[in-house]
């Protein structure tokens, strides 16, 4: 099944209000730009989607990326390990306003929440956070002595995911620290949605090199020169541009 798809308007226009939204990216790293300006793009012209919930590692800097999408008003929820992190200006003050939820997680935490979404796994014990308010109302349980907080999976209805190389039936390679939590996500989200540097005919990754299979993703996009966004950052860039 070939699984392109022709430009990233027509790759994000499944996204409808009140989805569940993975995004990767640790920081800067795999962070998929591109497609996020395009969902940005999307809400402009049309009002939607809207009332969405994002998972991401963080809160989102300056006004790129997420931090965009958080400025617009796109975003109702936020579960991310690091709102403060470099320049979390957006999410500081709507969060300081009231007008987006947080679910803190530890991020050892985040990323085995996604991993069992993609393994089918309602719960695990970990004991990370216990003790602390972000332990509150969940299950308590002791193993050799220890306790163990119950946490639930994370699945969502799409994942938004850079990578750097895929072929026509989804098979992706991704460059170095950019992997994060790309993998993960594609296997926990019903439709991952990946923007690559280069589509490569089938056979044009070494099978061995395959970090995450066809069978996780949905649709492809190439985007042959991704911008980084502390590069955009570094230049004090908004997005949507606004005109002077």
């Amino acid at each position: 099944m070939d699984k392109t798809i022709p430009d990233l308007a027509s790759a994000v226009a499944g996204i409808e209000d009140g989805m569940t939204v993975m995004i990767g990216g640790f920081g800067g790293s795999g962070n998929p730009i591109e497609l996020i300006h395009a969902l940005i793009d999307r809400f402009l012209a049309t009002g939607h989607p809207r009332n969405l919930t994002v998972v991401n590692n963080n809160a989102g800097n300056g006004h790129v990326g997420l931090a965009a999408m958080i400025e617009q008003g796109m975003v109702t929820k936020l579960i991310c390990s690091f709102p403060r992190s470099a320049d979390p200006v957006v999410f500081t003050e709507r969060y300081l306003a009231g007008e987006i939820e947080l679910e803190l997680v530890p991020q050892g935490t985040l990323a085995e929440r996604i991993r069992a979404g993609g393994a089918g796994i309602p719960a695990f014990y970990t004991p990370s956070s216990y003790g602390t308010d972000l332990a509150k109302g969940k299950k308590v349980e002791e193993f050799d002595g220890r306790p163990y907080v119950q946490e639930r999976w994370l699945k969502a209805d799409y994942a938004l995911v850079k990578a750097h190389v895929g072929d026509r039936l989804g098979n992706l390679t991704y460059r170095m620290a950019a992997r994060n939590f790309g993998p993960l996500m594609c296997s926990a989200a019903a439709s991952a949605i990946v923007q690559v540097s280069r589509i490569v005919e089938p056979g044009g990754i070494d099978p061995e090199a395959v970090i995450t299979p066809g069978i996780f993703v949905q649709g492809v996009v190439e985007v042959p020169k991704p911008v980084q966004e502390e590069e955009l950052n570094r230049a004090k860039a908004v997005y949507p541009e606004v005109a002077e």
